[in-house]
Order: C-alpha cells, then sequence, then structure tokens
C-alpha cells in the first residue's frame, strides 16, 4: 500500500477483506487448494514478506497470490480497493504434502 496513505484508512480496508474472507466472500485459488495448500488470510503488501519468513520460520512451504477479482464474490467495493492495494492471499502447507 503507498506510504501516504493514512493508518486509519489501512485499518479499514484490512478489517473490510478480513471480514470478506471469512465470510467466504474471497474464494482460494482452486488449483493450490486442489495441490494441498490451504488458505491462510489476506495480507497487504507491507506485511506479506514477513508473514511468509515467519511461516517459513514454523516450517510450514508458503506461496502467495494476488486477489484477482474472479475470486471476489457479491458486490465487495472495499475489497476491490484492496485488490488495487496491493493485497495477496498467504496460502501454506505442510512440507512434503505436495
Amino acid at each position: 500500500m503507498p506510504d501516504d496513505v493514512p493508518d486509519s484508512v489501512h485499518a479499514f480496508l484490512e478489517s473490510v477483506v478480513q471480514r470478506n474472507l471469512a465470510e467466504g466472500k474471497i474464494a482460494g485459488d482452486p488449483v493450490l487448494l486442489a495441490e494441498g495448500w490451504e488458505r491462510r488470510f489476506v495480507a497487504d503488501g507491507t506485511r506479506v514478506d514477513e508473514m511468509v519468513r515467519l511461516y517459513q520460520d514454523l516450517g510450514w512451504e508458503v506461496t502467495t497470490r494476488r486477489i484477482r477479482p474472479e475470486q471476489i464474490g457479491g458486490s465487495c467495493e472495499g475489497c476491490r480497493t484492496a485488490i488495487l492495494a496491493g493485497f495477496q492471499m498467504i496460502y501454506t502447507r505442510r512440507p512434503g504434502a505436495a
């Protein structure tokens, strides 16, 4: 997310994305899910690397994907804004699960 975005806007976008993820409005990538990856959560671009390192340090395989418009159900304008802000879905799987 650009540095000039106020923290309050960032917090709002993150809450919208997390709520819609929990409600199933943001679908996981069906190819990754079929390969044994688990959808974990959505993170903004500034936190993705930190979260990837954390999961890797815990021994998980990790991959990320930008959220695509077709993954968003309904009319979630906040989710569409999050896509433009660079949010990514984080997926993990146990080592050797492939």
